[in-house]
């Protein structure tokens, strides 16, 4: 009995014990509590736009194809002195990107393949007009939002053409400029779990019909992300064409001219190629002809530059 009750005593002066142990823990906890009650952070809540939300999803799909992307440089001092020189005579600003997508415009001319669109699982459409898919800024739904603007049959449009229609979607009514405008209006009524059941249906649609990819996303696609900052630089974008061009930052570097090393201007572009319907060889000499073209300042209107217009290259033999 003795053992049994100084074995007792033991187990309750433990108990004691860790009860003791126990008390400061719960109070620090608390006092823990009351810390981080009394340090607040400074912070706002703010929509998230439902048109964000909305390609969030759509993002999904996209991802899914095998692209390739080039990471080139390309000489545009002779292009930007002339554009530079054009407002300084007249005040008006033209349009660089509208001159990179002349220059698109005309290497896919001239090999359509690069833009050929998927009609099911066995055929391939190759489209006579070139239709140029490029994102403007502007308010949405009382945000600021990038809309696709199309520039349709751009392979038959002159640089002074393409730099007005331009200039005109960037300052006329969203409903005029946005293809998608009227779809948007009933989409802001349409829940997300209703459209993310619907969207898989229209995907499947584009991929069998393209007439659709051509009315709603255009035959190619180019995005100018280098007209936000200063200096060279790539972006790789989530594609959505069988070839997407993304223009980058314009750096300044030396290079060889006529001969001389001097101070040149060079602008940063990525090709991103759909390597499921684009092989690397026809991917490499369209590289090469945009590159001269641009290089060559084609399209635009100046004495100066019609001496330096690239001849159209001889067609080599398919490989």
């Amino acid at each position: 009995m003795r053992g049994i009750s100084s074995r007792l005593f033991q187990a309750e002066g433990n108990w004691a014990r860790r009860e003791e142990d126990w008390r400061p823990n719960v109070l620090s906890h608390q006092w823990e509590d009351v810390e981080m009650k009394k340090h607040q952070y400074d912070y706002k809540v703010v929509p998230y736009p439902k048109l964000r939300r909305l390609l969030s999803l759509m993002m999904g799909s996209v991802r899914r194809k095998h692209m390739i992307h080039g990471l080139i440089e390309v000489d545009v001092t002779k292009a930007h002195a002339h554009l530079r020189d054009y407002k300084a005579k007249t005040g008006e600003s033209l349009s660089f990107t509208a001159f990179v997508t002349v220059c698109l415009a005309q290497a896919i001319d001239e090999n359509k393949s690069l833009q050929a669109c998927r009609k099911g699982g066995k055929h391939l459409v190759l489209f006579d007009e070139v239709d140029v898919s490029t994102q403007i800024e502007r308010d949405v739904a009382g945000h600021s939002q990038n809309i696709t603007y199309i520039i349709r049959a751009a392979n038959k449009k002159t640089f002074r053409e393409i730099h007005h229609e331009i200039r005109t979607a960037q300052v006329e009514e969203v409903e005029q400029a946005w293809v998608a405008s009227h779809a948007f209006h009933w989409i802001l009524f349409v829940p997300l779990v209703v459209f993310r059941c619907f969207w898989p249906i229209f995907w499947w649609m584009l991929g069998r019909y393209p007439q659709m990819q051509k009315k709603y996303r255009g035959t190619v696609g180019i995005t100018a992300v280098g007209m936000f900052g200063k200096g060279a630089g790539w972006g790789i974008p989530i594609n959505d064409h069988t070839l997407d061009v993304t223009l980058g930052g314009i750096g300044e570097k030396p290079g060889v001219a006529d001969g001389q090393i001097a101070i040149r201007e060079y602008l940063s572009i990525t090709l991103s190629f759909d390597h499921d319907i684009i092989d690397g060889a026809p991917a490499a000499r369209f590289v090469q002809r945009l590159k001269d073209l641009i290089e060559s300042g084609y399209g635009l209107d100046d004495s100066t530059f019609e001496s330096e217009q690239v001849v159209a290259p001889v067609t080599s033999k398919k490989s």
